[in-house]
């Protein structure tokens, strides 16, 4: 690990941590389903890419205060602040963390291109899976009266990846994937 960022990547961190800001709030204009899209992602898969994994994970963590700040996980915190603030803040960083991870991994062994897009993929599966995860732990009794409610009182699982995953996933993903190589490659050309 470098002991130093350079004075570009310090720059292009602090830029891209304005940016999850403003995306995340643009994001809660953006819905599909139950929650906002979270193009967020975006930027955190552009730090993994041209700053690191730890500019990456600090982007994350800034999604997961942005996320809190925006009453985007306003429902959670009825039911357990504790609980809500650590799924929103794991799920930020881990989603950070696992895509630097995944882009040093195969920027090894692919090109660019192929790590951004690793990197891209990445990122939303790791972030959904711990919101999941959370639900799971701390929030299954109010989901489980949420889906009855529904009329899924067979399928609690199902419900969860319907009504809360559902096409923000996909859109998550295909936003990701299509965007951020192309913000890559343009910040990374040599003039």
């Amino acid at each position: 690990m470098k002991a130093k960022m350079t004075t570009r990547e310090l720059t292009l961190a602090s830029i891209l941590t304005a940016i999850v800001f403003v995306l995340q709030y643009f994001g809660c204009v953006i819905k599909f389903g139950t929650f906002s899209i979270s193009t967020v992602l975006i930027p955190i898969v552009i730090g993994a890419a041209v700053c690191g994994t730890w500019v990456a994970a600090w982007l994350g963590f800034v999604f997961g205060i942005a996320v809190l700040l925006s009453g985007d996980a306003a429902i959670f915190l009825a039911v357990s602040v504790w609980g809500t603030v650590l799924t929103v803040l794991l799920k930020g960083i881990g989603c950070g963390f696992a895509s630097g991870i995944a882009y040093k991994a195969m920027r090894k062994i692919g090109g660019e291109y192929l790590s951004v897009i690793v990197s891209a993929i990445i990122c939303p599966i790791v972030n959904t899976g711990i919101f999941l995860l959370g639900c799971r732990m701390f929030f299954m009794d109010t989901v489980s009266q949420i889906a009855v409610s529904a009329g899924w009182e067979g399928s609690i699982a199902g419900f969860m990846i319907i009504a809360f995953v559902g096409v923000n996933f996909l859109v998550e993903m295909g936003i990701n994937i299509f965007l951020s190589p192309i913000v890559v490659r343009l910040l990374k050309l040599k003039k």
